[in-house]
């Protein structure tokens, strides 16, 4: 029994050339990107304000410990909220579908922000510190059923070998980074100039608007498309009778997966240095960094607008480099050390900017070295996040997609864990040393998988290639593993943004 994919409805149209549910799953995910972004870019500074410090329970903690226990909260909260997706790609892909779990998860992330933003006043002396783990919990769950269906909706909307696809994920990953500008923007803005509760409870709005979008418009524009579990739709049934759900992995699948999980242990390392834009790098935003520009000072998370808008700039010239390139293109495996290169460049930006401060409590470093650390970090990013979902989806077995989606998200959130506790060494051994020994680390680990990229291009057995020799693959492999082997393509950034 061949597979057969659910189509967009034909009554649905286009738009610019693409189906209009692409623009769809574009405004879903930027509400969502809203939703989330702006509430990390502000955590930390809600945990180390003054009044949320009184009511839980941390006022007589000194500003080091007050940090280092918010960078201890922001470590668990961005670890979990990465490893959920594995319980959420599993039930995608066996037993709700995509679209039922965006729903679900999309509606406990809107109370999560709620739960935040809910008033200290109205909740019983003690008791705070309750809804906000109530507030970070749901975040968490939610978070897990969202993330790792939403983007893999786009590509079941073309067809297979469809050069629109390349296009439909650039187009989607701009809602990522819209999405992202406006949380820090708006959320950011009432957090640090307004109240930081009021901005949790607009975060929360936005994640209600993307949730209203999905759910009038999702049957008009996807039409069954996200409906049936993948697994289902993976099946092939043999002679006897029985579906292939637990057929072997054959020992090209198997490969493939080894290459997924090396690349996943580069990928902690470059995000454990990365997330400290939410973390460290916020703190020293905000504490010793000088925010005055023309006059007026500006909030600090509004500096984490760097990442998205560069993208939004760099995006094409990088991908166009790569197409310009032709057969000299760098493997994915390539790409990824020169990730970790850009991103320890970046922290040696970080170190000027310690080394401007020195050990004085008064002197503030100027925000060109955080303004130039972020844009080396977006361009690490585009080398590298892009092309670790490019790999998950294209290596991935069909029936484990999901699955193994979540997998990569959780390498992520591992990383983001890691990334707390070298925040806090900040304020232990000091900015200098921190920020070097990330800057190294990085450094090295790229040299070190440029050294065995070749071992891993083998092991993928010609997934980059634009036209790949059959050989003894059978035609039920190919039949298995041919809908995802575009999506998404080499170029498409995704982020741990997403």
């Amino acid at each position: 029994m061949q597979e057969i994919k659910p189509k967009p409805p034909a009554s649905a149209g286009q738009l610019f050339g693409h189906p209009k549910g692409l623009f769809l799953l574009f405004g879903t995910e930027m509400w969502e990107r809203l939703s989330y972004y702006g509430m990390r870019g502000i955590f930390v500074f809600y945990l180390t304000s003054t009044a949320a410090a009184a009511v839980f329970g941390w006022g007589q903690l000194s500003d080091t410990e007050l940090q280092s226990k918010a960078l201890s909260y922001l470590g668990w909260y961005a670890m979990l909220v990465y490893l959920t997706p594995i319980i959420g790609g599993w039930m995608a892909d066996n037993r709700w579908g995509q679209r039922r779990c965006i729903m679900f998860g999309g509606t406990l992330m809107m109370l999560g922000q709620f739960s935040l933003g809910f008033p200290h006043a109205w909740l019983p002396d003690g008791s705070q510190i309750y809804m906000l783990w109530l507030g970070l919990a749901l975040l968490i769950i939610g978070n897990g059923f969202f993330k790792p269906n939403i983007s893999t909706m786009v590509g079941d909307l073309y067809e297979e070998g469809d050069k629109r696809r390349d296009t439909a994920f650039t187009i989607f990953y701009m809602g990522i980074n819209l999405g992202s500008i406006l949380g820090y923007l708006v959320v950011g803005w009432i957090g640090e100039k307004v109240d930081y509760q009021l901005a949790f409870i607009v975060a929360g709005i936005g994640m209600l608007l993307g949730l209203l979008l999905q759910m009038t418009q999702a049957r008009r524009y996807l039409g069954q498309i996200g409906i049936q579990p993948s697994a289902h739709l993976g099946l092939e049934q043999g002679s006897n009778g029985a579906t292939d759900k637990h057929r072997p992995l054959t020992q090209e699948e198997r490969d493939r997966i080894k290459v997924i999980l090396v690349l996943g242990v580069f990928i902690v390392v470059f995000w454990a240095g990365f997330e400290q834009a939410a973390g460290s790098m916020n703190l020293f935003a905000k504490y010793r960094t000088d925010l005055n520009v023309l006059g007026w000072e500006i909030p600090a998370s509004w500096l984490q607008m760097v990442n998205p808008l560069f993208i939004i700039i760099l995006a094409p010239i990088i991908a166009s480099i790569w197409v310009g390139m032709g057969d000299r293109e760098p493997s994915s495996p390539a790409k990824f050390s020169l990730g970790l290169v850009f991103l320890g460049i970046g922290f040696l930006s970080m170190c000027g900017a310690a080394l401007q401060i020195g050990d004085s409590e008064t002197i503030k470093a100027s925000i060109w070295w955080l303004v130039f650390a972020y844009i080396f970090h977006t361009i690490g990013e585009l080398c590298l996040s892009p092309i670790g979902l490019s790999v998950v989806t294209k290596l991935s077995p069909l029936r484990y997609l999901s699955l193994m989606m979540g997998l990569w998200f959780a390498f992520i959130g591992i990383a983001n864990k890691g990334a707390a506790e070298i925040g806090k060494l900040v304020g232990v051994s000091g900015p200098l040393a921190t920020f070097g020994g990330v800057a190294l680390a990085a450094i090295v680990a790229g040299f070190i998988l440029y050294l065995i990229r070749e071992k891993l291009v083998d092991w993928m057995h010609g997934a980059e290639e634009v036209h790949v020799t059959v050989g003894e693959t059978t035609k039920e492999e190919i039949s298995i593993t041919a809908d995802h082997e575009g999506t998404p393509p080499r170029h498409f950034s995704g982020n741990q943004k997403e």
